[in-house]
């Protein structure tokens, strides 16, 4: 990582509203994988606000990103930008992005356990037996993966090629027009009549 820029202020903190205490840091950096971010971040001292995002400034065009999940691969690094969708069809299960969404680095057995946590917080709001059943299965299929037991397909969706799959073994291909007008981007838009 290169910090190129760092830029801090003393801001009202957003929550307490104190005047003049906290501290507001951004700084472009160029992250592999990723590229040109912006890294922002408020710290309240006075009642212990804390806030970190990254900003993408670069844009790409629209990927998709294959791979098949094996027990081979369990190590091959994933990049999942703020914009994209993740899923396994085989298992059922699919993230998109939401206004609150964040990129990270990972490998593949890293977004199995991230599914895998999704799938137990939701099982304990489930109250009919149909749900508890699915969510178990899924739980199952995504715990036969991470032992290398099963194959699947990771795909991520990325209207703003930002994403990658590290591995000579991913594929990268485009999106179809017609699929990428239906995919989320986390982004909230305001259309003009």
């Amino acid at each position: 990582m290169n910090e190129e820029e760092i830029n801090e202020m003393i801001i009202k903190c957003p929550v307490c509203f104190v005047e003049g205490k906290a501290k507001s840091i951004m700084r472009e950096l160029e992250i592999p994988h990723f590229g040109k971010v912006l890294e922002t971040t408020i710290q309240c001292p006075e009642c212990g606000f804390r806030h970190s995002d990254i900003i993408a400034l670069e844009q790409n065009d629209p990927a998709k990103y294959v791979i098949e999940i094996n027990k081979s691969n369990l190590t091959v690094r994933v990049v999942r930008s703020q914009s994209a969708t993740v899923s396994i069809p085989e298992v059922g299960i699919k993230v998109e992005p939401g206004p609150k969404s964040e990129g990270y680095v990972t490998n593949v057995e890293g977004m199995l356990n991230r599914f895998e946590d999704a799938v137990k917080k939701a099982l304990n709001l489930f109250d009919d037996a149909e749900s508890q059943e699915n969510a178990k299965n899924t739980l199952k299929k995504i715990q036969d993966l991470k032992e290398g037991n099963e194959t699947a397909t990771l795909i991520i969706l990325d209207p703003f090629g930002q994403s990658n799959i590290v591995s000579d073994s991913a594929e990268i291909l485009e999106i179809p027009e017609e699929e990428l007008k239906d995919l989320k981007t986390g982004f909230s838009h305001i259309e003009e009549n």
